[in-house]
């Protein structure tokens, strides 16, 4: 399935060995990830269902080579193994990495590991046991400072592996330390790395948000501690249910930027939440001027103006080498029915002060139909960001299957979003030295905010990238290797695990 809108286009990436729809699997919950010494090569990870009557899942995935244009999807990471949650990241040299949970007791308690993969995600290999848990995420510190290829990942405590919400690997995610746990057990959210090597985590906790910052996690013979916690109002709350099914209408995202410029080390946070007296969702947006220990007032991105009764949800942000935010999320201004979504876009060139006019990316789908058992089309889609535009991974329901939920199957797509509008072409930059750490990046337990301009002007913004190596857009056919055919999964079933205290509900 190729699905075009306007100037965007939408290509499938669970596509079988001749690039067509594979009739009768499910493909949701995207995970995107990009080769900064390469920006055609980029690789996909999502839930995938080889059977829509099924609520088995394991851990698929995608590569191109060729700016998104033509997908190879090999397979799944390991046959017959109940996994969730993808995660996919890449570090500066091109090196991919895929934390992926797993739940191989009868489905009853969820632990995690990651893979590497050195040759463009065509092959994986797997790491040591990474603990974690549900909704787990984990960042790479990619600056030049002390924690330099570190991994940090946290997860909602209420159904983990073992105690604990946090952990850190020291080596490329091989091993992992024993797991700690976070204050005020933020959950469902995302991590990254200022220049300094400072951690931010960004969660939602009770109604509301926190964003939590560790100084000393870079410090490997440390134990991480958080030294600044910061409560953040979004407008709202997060939710599960609604247009959604049993699953969520978003979770919290937070990036930091590492430009290099003036908005150097600023902290965005953004979520599709529910407001006070509403019973559908906005995608609002706050950020940190001073290391997380301020935030702004919360911006609603979502332009329509009757908003109040629509759906804006899976909403998602990511930050340019050269200092650009770019949000993407799901839609439903232009439903009578107020279900059918759109993919919409919008960035800022001044640090999420202003904020363009929204566009709508892609054709309208049912996000209700081709549930594979498992009710709902994922918990998020994910985007990455590069100087000219920014790649995008979300799951739609454009193709037909009249066995399915709704006549329509769920599957994963890659569109290329820009503000010149349309797919502008991925360029392959020159490679550029990681920001470099300031003399401020020593751990301390002070508030002082360590985001000034004169303590980031060694960073060197990745503005090199040129379009020497831009894909073309006529999808000349290649010949792809013929995959064998994957042996219909079957659930496993082993011992019942330790007992455990009763959590709440979950999907």
């Amino acid at each position: 399935m190729i699905s075009q809108f306007g100037v965007f286009t939408s290509y499938q990436a669970n596509v079988d060995a001749n690039g067509n729809n594979i009739l009768g699997d499910a493909a949701n919950e995207p995970s995107i990830s990009v080769d900064p010494t390469n920006l055609n090569k980029m690789v996909i990870g999502w839930r995938q269902f080889d059977s829509i009557q099924s609520d088995f899942r394991e851990a698929g995935w995608g590569y191109t080579t060729d700016g998104g244009i033509h997908w190879t999807f090999p397979g799944v990471l390991e046959n017959n193994v109940f996994r969730s949650d993808p995660v996919s990241h890449c570090d500066e040299t091109g090196k991919f990495f895929y934390l992926s949970l797993e739940s191989n007791q009868a489905q009853s308690f969820f632990c995690d590991d990651v893979w590497n993969s050195i040759n463009g995600g065509q092959s994986w290999m797997q790491g040591g046991p990474g603990h974690g848990g549900d909704k787990e995420w984990f960042t790479i510190d990619k600056t030049n400072g002390m924690g330099h290829g570190f991994q940090y990942q946290f997860w909602t405590g209420f159904f983990a592996c073992d105690t604990g919400e946090f952990t850190r690997s020291t080596d490329g995610g091989l091993t992992w330390m024993t797991p700690i746990s976070i204050p005020n057990s933020a959950r469902t959210g995302t991590l990254d790395v200022d220049t300094n090597g400072n951690l931010f985590v960004g969660g939602s906790v009770g109604g509301g948000f926190s964003c939590l910052r560790s100084s000393n996690a870079q410090i490997g013979n440390q134990t991480p501690t958080f030294d600044r916690i910061t409560t953040v109002s979004l407008g709202g709350s997060l939710i599960q249910g609604g247009i959604n099914g049993i699953g969520l209408c978003g979770q919290t995202f937070l990036v930091v930027d590492r430009s290099g410029s003036a908005t150097n080390n600023n902290v965005y946070m953004l979520a599709s939440v529910l407001p006070s007296g509403r019973s559908t969702t906005d995608v609002m947006f706050a950020r940190s001027t001073d290391s997380g220990l301020t935030f702004s007032a919360p911006h609603r991105i979502n332009d329509d103006p009757n908003f109040q009764n629509k759906w804006h949800w899976f909403g998602t942000l990511s930050v340019a080498p050269n200092a650009r935010i770019d949000v993407v999320w799901y839609d439903t201004r232009n439903a009578t029915n107020n279900i059918d979504s759109q993919l919409f876009y919008s960035w800022s060139t001044d640090g999420g002060l202003s904020w363009a006019p929204n566009v709508a990316v892609s054709n309208p789908f049912n996000p209700q139909a081709g549930f594979p058992n498992n009710q709902k089309i994922g918990d998020y889609i994910t985007i990455v960001s590069d100087n000219t535009g920014a790649n995008v991974a979300y799951a739609a329901t454009f193709n037909v299957n009249p066995n399915a939920v709704g006549g329509h199957e769920q599957d994963v797509y890659y569109v290329r979003v820009s503000p010149s509008g349309g797919s502008t072409p991925t360029p392959t930059p020159t490679p550029t030295a990681t920001a470099t750490p300031t003399a401020t990046a020593t751990a301390t337990a002070t508030a002082t905010s360590t985001a000034t301009a004169t303590a980031t002007a060694t960073a060197t913004p990745t503005a090199t990238a040129t379009a020497t190596a831009t894909p073309t857009a006529t999808a000349t056919a290649t010949a792809t290797p013929t995959l064998t055919p994957r042996p219909t999964p079957t659930p496993r079933f082993q011992p019942t695990p330790r007992p455990r205290a009763t959590p709440p509900p979950r999907p």
